[in-house]
């Protein structure tokens, strides 16, 4: 709707015009301040230009009203615009509110080690991620997920040491000595016991095979992090792994030209002359590169691939990160103004008013996992997408367990469900509903239906604001509207129930849009547990 108020203007006067949605619904659906932006060219104060204006869509089958107001102009879209849009989409479900965008974006998120389990922090990028990922795709982006693996490093080496250990301590009943950091957890029970099947003990014991035995058990954690993340519906694309770019290290030092130098038998990015607080080691003196070396060659393998735009999702804890990656993207010859970095805040648990235990099958986390069984996949993800990812989240989960109105999820299910029950009540016909006239159903009727015909802007705006909770948001608001025209409208046998029928079909739609884009599936029905 938008967009085609948006091409009307941009034809009547020449330029793209800011729409604006009117507090007051009674002001219209849409209102524009263009007049003031007109005002010094045309001369001529904003009053009379936002008249002349609105007499010049006197004539428009698209706004039943376009008044000027203080300089301001308001449109009202007209029966048969709304009517028409609402058939089409109902009729094309699959292509409601998609568009067709021409660029190419790279998206990585979630990246972590592949040392443990997904904890509950990992969790909110994951979902973050993948919903702006669902965003694009239905926005018509070509946009690929892909999932780094820091396969390579110290991390590596001491999930090999911390396995030796643990099968020592746990497995053979010796009294081992573990050093200040290891990993911990009962996870390392399962990849100690499948590798005492598969390499024998001897491995537990032989310092010079901790490699192969590491390299193996990562290999076992992604298993457990690609299950974990498809339990919540989210699927990669792509994996890349840090221990497959090291062959092309020398390529890339050459192609950094100035920006890697030597001293104290270290090598140097001078990231401070592009703007970090100080140049910053990429190879230290034995050799070893830091983990900044990986993420130049694995940046430098992004950029080579060709897209248009390229999206990190990043704990909040690497906020410093930033610059010293865009510094290398410079020196590499690539504009960095390509990289975008989204950060996302860690996550603070509750149950029942109280801190959240931490699992003992993690050692000294909250797993992804554990949160999933107790409250769903479906009860996770909209919590995770409904406050901005920049900003620290606290929640309870006994919440998100209740089966009322106080949890949004439920709620917003229990709009679906609804309808779907409506329908099954209805005593017309299917026929009869979809070829219903949605004019003249009253201004309750008409403003519910235009909320449910918002989700292509909101979509569109989520997406390029990076705010998917602009569509969680979106979502509650129009299930509390459809809670609130089914208890004070009847429907069923009335002599406007086909069309009333219909313009459920049509909130139906956008409820279930909206919650695919979020990873979950609209309910048709409840449980008995959950009514």
């Amino acid at each position: 709707m938008k967009q085609r108020v948006s091409a009307l203007l941009r034809e009547k006067i020449g330029r793209e015009v800011v729409l604006e949605k009117p507090r007051d619904r009674s002001f219209g659906h849409f209102a524009t301040p263009i007049a003031f932006s007109l005002a010094k060219e045309l001369r001529k104060s904003p009053m009379v230009i936002a008249d002349e204006l609105a007499s010049s869509f006197e004539e428009s089958e698209v706004f039943s009203k376009v008044e000027a107001v203080k300089g301001y102009l308001n449109f009202r879209l007209s029966e048969d615009f709304l009517a028409e849009y609402a058939s089409w989409a109902l009729e094309n479900p699959s292509e409601f509110a998609k568009q067709e965008k021409n660029q190419k974006i790279l998206l990585e998120f979630v990246s972590a080690n592949p040392t443990g389990p997904l904890h509950i922090g990992h969790a909110r990028g994951a979902v973050y991620g993948d919903t702006l990922y669902r965003l694009a795709k239905h926005l018509g982006y070509d946009i690929t997920a892909e999932y780094y693996v820091n396969d390579a490093g110290n991390q590596i080496d001491l999930l090999g040491l911390s396995i030796q250990l643990y099968a020592r301590d746990h497995l053979l009943d010796e009294t081992v000595e573990y050093p200040e950091s290891y990993y911990r957890g009962e996870y390392l029970d399962a990849l100690a016991r499948d590798a005492m099947e598969k390499f024998g003990r001897e491995i537990f014991y032989d310092a010079s095979r901790q490699k192969e035995l590491a390299l193996w058990a990562k290999d076992e954690v992604m298993k457990i992090i690609v299950k974990d993340l498809g339990d919540l519906n989210i699927f990669f694309d792509t994996f890349v792994y840090e221990s497959t770019l090291y062959a092309d290290w020398g390529r890339v030092m050459q192609k950094m030209g100035d920006g890697i130098y030597e001293k104290d038998g270290k090598l140097w990015i001078a990231s401070e002359a592009k703007g970090d607080e100080k140049d910053r080691v990429v190879v230290r003196e034995d050799g070893r590169p830091t983990y900044l070396a990986g993420d130049i060659v694995y940046h430098n393998q992004k950029f080579e691939r060709g897209y248009d735009h390229y999206i990190n999702i990043w704990g909040a804890d690497h906020h410093g990160y930033i610059a010293r990656v865009k510094a290398a993207i410079e020196y590499l010859g690539y504009d960095s103004k390509k990289l975008e970095v989204l950060l996302s805040q860690m996550v603070s648990l509750l149950k029942d008013g109280e801190p959240y235990k931490m699992s003992k099958r993690a050692g000294n986390v909250i797993l992804m996992s554990d949160i999933v069984e107790e409250i769903g996949a479906d009860a996770l993800r909209f919590i995770f997408a409904s406050k901005k990812s920049d900003t620290a989240l606290e929640f309870d989960l006994a919440e998100f367990k209740k089966q009322d109105s106080s949890n949004p999820i439920f709620y917003i299910q229990y709009a679906h469900a609804r309808i779907q029950t409506l329908l099954c009540k209805a005593t017309v016909s299917k026929e009869d509903i979809a070829n219903a006239s949605l004019k003249n159903l009253g201004e309750n009727a008409d403003t519910l239906l235009f909320d449910a015909l918002l989700l292509p802007e909101i979509i569109e705006d989520a997406f390029n604001t990076r705010q998917v909770q602009k569509l969680t948001d979106y979502l509650k608001s129009l299930a509390a509207s459809l809670h609130k025209f089914y208890y004070d409208v009847r429907m069923i046998g009335t002599e406007d129930e086909a069309k009333l029928l219909k313009l459920m079909l049509m909130v139906a739609l956008s409820i279930k849009t909206g919650l695919s884009l979020m990873g979950i599936a609209a309910k048709d029905k409840m449980s008995k547990e959950e009514v």
